[in-house]
Formats: C-alpha cells, structure tokens, sequence
C-alpha cells in the first residue's frame, strides 16, 4: 500500500481498498471515505459502488442470480446499466390487501459486467427499498423481475446479506 502512495497511484490504492472491505468488516465510514476519495478522483463507477456498500452495511441487501428473457421471449427490447440505477418490481411471494400478486422494489447492481442484456444472466445484488417486506426471502427462493405487468427475467436468491450497524449483524 505505502508502494502505491510512494508512485502516486491512487487508482490501485483505492481499488486495493475497496478489495479489503469486501472480504473484511469495515466500517460504515470506511466506505465513506473511500466513495469521497473516488469522487475526488473523479472515479464514479468506484464512488457508486462505495456508496453501494454503505448501503448495505445500513440496510442489508439479497445477492441471485438473474436471468433476463431475450426479447423474444416477451423480455426487454435493450440492456440496462448495472451499477444500481434500475429499480424493478420484483414478485417476491407478497400479496396485496385483495389477495392478488404485490410486488416490491428493489435496486440492482450487476456484479463484474456493466451490465445486462435481454437472454443474458449474472450475480447482482439486490437492495430493497422497504427491507421488512423481504424478511421472508431466503437462498433458494425463486422470485421474478417485472418492468410493468409483465416478467422479465427470473432469479434465485444465493445469499441474505444482513445489515451490519456498529460490527453487530441483524436481520434484514
């Protein structure tokens, strides 16, 4: 690391740094200030994931596996980005007051792909924007991707990653 701040080459620092919190606990301000850090150099894709990654440790998030329909199959006409701009609807199992379908929104973020095609699959993370209704989701669990009425991709959970508040893990 001291190699890297000796040879001004931020870049890798911070992409080491980055590495280190996602296979260490880190704190909360840990990933603060590296999306800070990013900012300033003007690394947006780094910052979003930072900012991602806080997210996370403050509300948890799901990670699947999707696989988008090919459009001839009914499924989008175009790719998406993946770095957390798209917020489906996804039929997590919930039902509305009437007994029909519900479903909830969640963010995604593609891992290690910019992102998603029609027919195409890849891990992504999910973060839902009203956890408590997704407390039920556990690996395994099929659940479907919704852009309107109809499905668009379907996934399977393989990991429940719980929010993480001062070093203590709850349930999402």
């Amino acid at each position: 690391m001291r190699d890297y701040h000796r040879h001004h080459e931020w870049e890798l620092a911070l992409d080491l740094l980055m590495e280190i919190g996602d296979e260490h606990a880190v704190s909360l301000q840990f990933w603060s200030l590296l999306a800070d850090a990013a900012r300033q150099m003007m690394l947006e894709h780094s910052a979003g994931w930072c900012e991602w990654r806080a997210w996370e440790m403050q509300h948890g998030t799901f990670r699947a596996r999707l696989s988008l329909l090919s459009t001839e199959e009914g499924g989008r006409q175009t790719a998406f980005p993946g770095q957390g701009q798209l917020r489906p609807l996804w039929d997590i199992g919930n039902r509305a007051p009437d007994g029909g379908q519900a479903v909830n929104v969640a963010r995604l973020w593609v891992e290690g792909v910019p992102g998603l095609a029609p027919g195409e699959s890849a891990t992504v993370r999910l973060a839902p924007l009203s956890p408590e209704q997704w407390r039920h989701v556990e690996p395994g669990d099929g659940i479907t991707m919704h852009e309107g009425r109809p499905v668009v991709g379907m996934a399977t959970i393989i990991e429940v990653i719980p929010r993480s508040v001062a070093g203590q893990e709850a349930r999402l």
